[in-house]
């Protein structure tokens, strides 16, 4: 029986080799073999066949269209052999795998361990009769499907986690990053802050008289005014890498990558202003009828002395100085200065 008729015996044998697109680069220098491997692979199911006579054509192919399968001979024209063009191959998709089966008429041992160890994943030895290639083709195919389900869970499991990682730091009441996640995000900006000499803003607020709120008010009506300042601090961190954080019941920390002293208090008074526009009922509050908020600034350009625990001891002081100089406004531990203050300037 001719190659021909056998390989129509194989395509009527396994119908299934047809029915999703595979595209097989062919690397093979004699021309008449070229062209009946090829006949053999589109009757044994591979809807595209790119041909290749040297290793750079072969190369070149390969990096441009990336096929799902190479078949490559070993002897081809030229200073390189299909071992070079296999390495290359290798080389040119560090994080793909596209199955290589070497032809070749030789059949050594060594031959075939050297096919291997370059980077090649079978061995056929020439003339490669139909049945065999259509076999081989119904192997790497199983491979090639199992690979892409194995990548799209992959990449399913690193989206379930991330949303995961998501879930565990956010605060579920306001929406906003929680404890966890603020503690982690502060710790990478103040390594940011580190590389690029860069300075870095952080701001602990705290809503001011919140207890008689709760009290006058109630409980339910507390977590709707959470939310509501949430909706604002939200609103005010308009920057990619500004984060708005949940930081305790009432308190509220923001951190503000190179975000400079000036700059802090500039925020901070636009804040105050966003939050005052809200006109959010105090009914407790002793200042007024009002909700406001009291903060506290640190601002550094981080070294290798600067940690998470001491920028949130100088906020912590300054919020203190905050409350104490009589509410509604910011203190800056640097500048040792409130944004009432420096406004009268």
């Amino acid at each position: 029986m001719s190659a021909s008729a056998q390989a129509n015996a194989v395509a009527q044998t396994f119908p299934y080799l047809v029915r999703e697109p595979f595209s097989v680069l062919l690397v093979e220098d004699q021309a008449a073999l070229r062209a009946s491997l090829t006949s053999q692979l589109h009757q044994v199911g591979a809807s595209e066949v790119l041909e290749a006579a040297t290793a750079d054509a072969a190369l070149q192919l390969f990096r441009l269209r990336r096929p799902d399968l190479v078949l490559l001979d070993i002897r081809l024209p030229g200073g390189n052999d299909g071992y070079w063009v296999a390495q290359r191959m290798r080389e040119a998709e560090p994080g793909g795998w596209t199955p290589i089966i070497f032809l070749s008429g030789l059949d050594g041992e060594l031959d075939v361990w050297r096919g291997i160890e370059v980077g090649g994943d079978d061995y056929l030895v020439k003339p490669v009769k139909p049945i065999v290639l259509a076999a081989k083709l119904r192997a790497m195919r199983r491979l090639r499907d199992m690979r892409r389900r194995l990548v799209t869970l992959t990449e399913e499991l690193h989206v379930a986690n991330q949303r995961l990682n998501e879930m565990v730091e956010m605060d579920p009441l306001t929406g906003l990053v929680n404890r966890r996640g603020f503690d982690r995000m502060l710790h990478r900006e103040i390594l940011a802050g580190r590389r690029d000499g860069t300075p870095l803003t952080l701001m602990l607020c705290d809503l001011d008289h919140f207890k008689s709120y709760n009290d006058t008010l109630g409980h339910l009506q507390g977590d709707a005014c959470l939310k509501e300042v949430a909706r604002v601090l939200r609103e005010v961190c308009m920057r990619p890498r500004d984060v708005a954080s949940r930081y305790g019941g009432e308190e509220f920390a923001l951190i503000l990558p190179n975000t400079p002293r000036s700059g802090a208090m500039t925020f901070a008074r636009a804040l105050g202003k966003l939050l005052q526009a809200r006109d959010i009922a105090h009914p407790g509050s002793p200042g007024g009828n009002t909700l406001t908020l009291s903060g506290g600034i640190t601002t550094c350009v981080p070294d290798e002395t600067t940690s998470a625990e001491s920028m949130l001891m100088r906020a912590d002081e300054a919020l203190y100085a905050a409350k104490a100089q009589g509410r509604n406004r910011f203190f800056s531990f640097e500048m040792q200065m409130d944004t009432i203050e420096q406004r009268q300037l």
